[in-house]
């Protein structure tokens, strides 16, 4: 159930009886519950067109307006707004519903084709806390655009091409000599360390690092034969911490920098043969006055180096390339940091002008912020390394436990870790989840791990508390009775809160914002801790039909939570 969707149609209908076409139909979420759930504010707008007052406009569309069935009362406030306050009975009836089906009343939105691009390690080296963003982010965007019955093909457009390679498959040959790839990369930061100390010190591996790379792109067997053995490596180190943060790329889902390496001299030259690309001292430079600054100089955006070398630029237009024509897609949404805003921006017009997407098609840049540490700093390790991003996992689970095994409960030793590791990796992913992508936000442990808040073991203990419910009652959540009855103002609350789900994961989709979800969750799991201290079920004296009223819709409130952290790749617990 989309309540808002559902008001803007009635609105609109409303304003073609009084003759008014195409107009803006402006209904938002009212700010204070006494202004009752949603607000029409097309009034004002109104009044030049129909040479009438705001409110006499708003009063005429109070009579005209079909929603005796959804709402109790409409009221005409201030200049001319018009309050919506819902009816319980329809409320009642929209959570049963809601409850009997598997997407708890979600609608599959119109099927696109979406392509995501995101997580992106470079596979020289391992990943680390500056890839967390853009994986679980990514994640959660294509978890609810599948859920909405989009075909989403995610791209993890891994770093495992260029001229770094020479040198790490230079030191993997010598390596190879005495030991296994397995045992040669089980620590890729060190093995990068040791290759790149060799290349700056070590006379003669510079040159040999650049006759590798030189047979790299030339495809000699060899040569091929050492970089697939470093890139299967490298990749199952990915897998490692993809299965650790429950998100679900696989290997299927990787087309790194090399897929696009035979299309890339196609790219320059359609760039030349349409006067797009110009040489400029030795190199392909495309000049975009669409970005000229303030003295009027067009920007450059290089995509052919003087040398004949190629850049992320020209990869990139590739994938575009790629990714609009042979895969089809509706929406392009490429995950990244906000420093490389400006690139992307360029790509995108650079793309245009050459016809290499067509113009209903989106190329969409979803830039986010860094994780800083306490220090207001980019998050590094203690000495100011690079934080590696499993062993960041790790301790979010070894921090858990302990908070865990300090609470109350009576879980076994195998229960104690798999919570702790539900946990845990939730706090992490919620943690970032939950900040706005485009922002900075402070990476702080007790924040994250607190049961107090907004974060995910507050809401993982909701869903904790829902389910002891039903267990102290003996009742099967599956098969109890589903009979609403709304009375109190707290089962109000609650039960339009339910029914806006649909509205939160759409937003989602449209614009890659997991943070409006989490937002959602927490308000829902807070209104649920108000509705359980204001209206008992299991006390003495409740009549059974309130208690079962009350149990439905706790019911809901668990399976919209547990939609919820699925969608965001969170996992829910029976008990903690």
């Amino acid at each position: 159930m989309n309540i808002h969707a559902l008001l803007i149609n009635r609105f609109s209908e409303a304003l073609e009886t009084m003759g008014v076409e195409n107009a803006p139909i402006p209904v938002s979420r009212s700010a204070r519950p006494e202004f009752g759930e949603y607000q029409f504010n097309g009034a004002m707008a109104l009044a030049k067109q129909l040479r009438q007052k705001p409110r006499d406009i708003a009063e005429k569309i109070v009579e005209i307006v079909k929603l005796d069935d959804v709402a109790s009362k409409l009221e005409v406030a201030g200049p001319g707004f018009i309050n919506v306050h819902l009816n319980d009975e329809w409320l009642a009836n929209q959570c049963e519903l809601a409850l009997h089906d598997p997407r708890i009343g979600v609608a599959k939105s119109p099927a696109q084709t979406v392509v995501v691009d995101y997580s992106s390690p470079n596979l020289a080296k391992e990943m680390h806390v500056g890839h967390l963003r853009t994986t679980i982010i990514g994640d959660a965007v294509v978890k609810v655009l599948e859920f909405l019955g989009n075909k989403v093909i995610r791209q993890n457009h891994m770093g495992d091409w260029g001229t770094q390679f020479g040198m790490l498959l230079a030191h993997l040959s010598d390596k190879l000599e005495q030991e296994v790839a397995e045992t040669a990369l089980s620590d890729l930061e060190d093995f990068y360390r040791e290759a790149k100390v060799r290349f700056d010190e070590e006379e003669g591996f510079a040159d040999r690092a650049r006759e590798y790379v030189v047979k790299l792109q030339g495809g000699d067997e060899k040569c091929l034969s050492l970089w697939e053995k470093f890139i299967d490596v490298s990749i199952a180190h990915s897998e490692d911490v993809y299965k650790k943060l429950n998100v679900s790329l696989t290997r299927d889902d990787i087309m790194g920098e090399s897929a696009y390496n035979h299309d890339l001299a196609n790219v320059i030259s359609d760039l030349k043969a349409k006067g797009i690309a110009v040489e400029d001292q030795g190199a392909q430079v495309v000049f975009i006055p669409e970005l000229a600054d303030k003295e009027g100089n067009p920007a450059v955006y290089i995509v052919q180096k003087s040398g004949g070398g190629y850049l992320y630029a020209t990869t990139d237009l590739a994938a575009m390339r790629y990714r609009s024509g042979t895969l089809n897609a509706d929406r392009t949404l490429i995950l990244t940091d906000a420093r490389q805003a400006l690139h992307f921006k360029q790509t995108e017009i650079v793309g245009r002008k050459a016809g290499f997407m067509e113009t209903t098609q989106s190329y969409e840049h979803c830039p986010f912020g860094m994780m800083l540490g306490s220090d207001g700093k980019p998050f590094k390790t203690r000495t100011g390394g690079t934080v590696k991003l499993v062993e960041l996992l790790d301790e979010a689970v070894e921090r858990a436990g302990k908070l865990i095994a300090e609470r109350d409960n009576d879980l076994s030793e195998e229960e104690l870790a798999e919570v702790a590791r539900k946990v845990g990796i939730g706090a992490v992913k919620y943690a970032d989840l939950s900040k706005n992508r485009t922002t900075d936000y402070m990476f702080n442990w007790d924040t994250m791990l607190s049961f107090e808040g907004n974060t995910a073991p507050y809401l993982q203990y909701a869903y904790t508390r829902v389910k002891s419910l039903f267990r102290k009652a003996g009742v099967a959540i599956e098969t109890m009775p589903v009979d609403i009855n709304i009375v109190e103002k707290q089962e109000h609350a609650l039960s339009v809160l339910l029914l806006q789900f649909e509205e939160v994961v759409g937003l989602v989709s449209r614009d890659a914002t997991p943070h409006v979800l989490c937002t959602y969750l927490y308000e829902l799991a807070s209104a649920f801790m108000s509705f359980y201290e204001a209206c008992p079920m299991l006390k003495d004296g409740i009549e059974l039909k309130v208690r079962d009223s009350r149990l439905a819709l706790s019911a809901l409130v668990a399976s919209t939570l547990s939609q919820g952290l699925n969608l965001l790749g969170i996992e829910t617990l029976e008990k903690m």
